[in-house]
């Protein structure tokens, strides 16, 4: 297997630049998801490294070669699309050992790396079976044993699990992290769900309008975040957002209450507009009128209230299971945990630490 870097990379078309000097680099062996809005370039990111999208400059290496300008074939990756793109004449067999049959390598060899993938993809019983008699997790497994029997020296994933109901997700999700941990193999994986980033990646690359905002463990930009982006794209639900200004002692954010917040984040000069960040989770119910409750959402173990300050503000608060739930057009009172809350710089939006 093998590192993935990129140096300045840039797309255009024509005079319009899509992705827009790309430093990164993915070690051997990485699990690495690119994440963000529809539009951020992070297709054309993986197209661009997969050779079905030239790069107008910059350089691309995957190991010790520069494949900057190599023909896709050349490049030692294998690509796994959101469409199955299965032969449905074929069985799964067939689909599965197709590309390496037609570069003429024997079929012995063949039937042996079928065999390999089928076993770590559990498709043994379904070899014999055509696409339409599989389910739509078994056509992706079958999609992914392809890309496995050519032996890539890395995988490249754009958004797999699209074409999937939220079950099947959750189980193929599994299935790609369990994939990962056996071959050991480097992976770049493209989704715009921040819960998969979440759950499957060692390292996420969150992009915007063609530029790297973040890289870092999930963790690490969940706890973390550079910016109001990063913060409000990672972590389900989102973080809430509210104007603010630093006080003598704090902040005021009128649309979480009327207390000054003393806050462990760095505040600029008294009277210094900023944006106050908290998530859902770090923020409480209590008696008061300060708010209504537009919405209940119940979940089961977790519900959560969407209330609306009298500023307009509109807010998120987890709720867990054994917690009274209010019910739609109450008043209540807000509970802010400081300590977690963040600020940003009102003008640049980046995070004031």
């Amino acid at each position: 297997m093998s590192d993935v870097t990129l140096r300045k990379l840039v797309k255009r078309y024509g005079e319009v630049e899509v992705i827009h000097g790309v430093d990164l680099d993915i070690a051997d062996g990485e699990f690495v998801v690119f994440v963000g809005p529809s539009g951020c370039g992070k297709s054309t990111l993986l197209r661009m490294i997969a050779g079905l999208e030239e790069t107008s400059s910059g350089e691309i290496r995957i190991g010790e070669s520069d494949v900057t300008r190599a023909d896709p074939a050349d490049r030692g990756v294998a690509m796994v699309f959101q469409t199955y793109a299965l032969y449905p004449h074929m069985s799964v067999e067939e689909n599965m050992g197709f590309g390496l049959k037609m570069t003429g390598h024997a079929k012995a060899e063949v039937k042996e790396k079928v065999r390999e993938a089928s076993r770590i993809l559990k498709l043994d019983d379904y070899l014999k079976r055509k696409p339409k008699a599989l389910s739509g997790g078994q056509r992706q497994r079958v999609a992914i044993g392809r890309a496995i029997v050519r032996g890539p020296e890395v995988f490249l994933f754009d958004e797999p699990l699209s074409n999937l109901d939220a079950e099947l997700r959750v189980d193929m999700r599994v299935e790609i992290a369990r994939l990962h941990k056996e071959i050991g193999a480097t992976m770049i994986y493209v989704t715009h769900d921040q819960v998969e980033a979440m759950t499957l990646a060692d390292k996420i690359v969150v992009l915007r309008a063609g530029h790297i905002e973040q890289v870092g463990a999930p963790m690490d930009l969940y706890r973390d975040p550079d910016n109001r982006f990063v913060a409000g794209f990672i972590g389900s639900p989102a973080m809430n957002f509210v104007g603010g200004s630093a006080a003598q002692d704090g902040v005021l954010a009128p649309g979480l209450g009327a207390q000054t917040l003393q806050v462990a984040a760095a505040v600029p000069g008294v009277g210094t507009e900023v944006i106050v960040g908290i998530r859902p989770q770090h923020l409480a119910l209590a008696p008061g009128e300060s708010h209504l409750v537009d919405l209940v959402e119940r979940l089961g173990g977790v519900s959560y209230a969407y209330l609306v300050a009298a500023t307009g503000d509109r807010l998120v608060v987890e709720l867990r299971e054994d917690d009274p739930a209010p019910r739609p057009n109450d008043r209540v009172g807000l509970r802010v945990d400081a300590s977690r809350v963040m600020l940003f710089d009102a003008s640049t939006e980046r995070r004031l630490r």
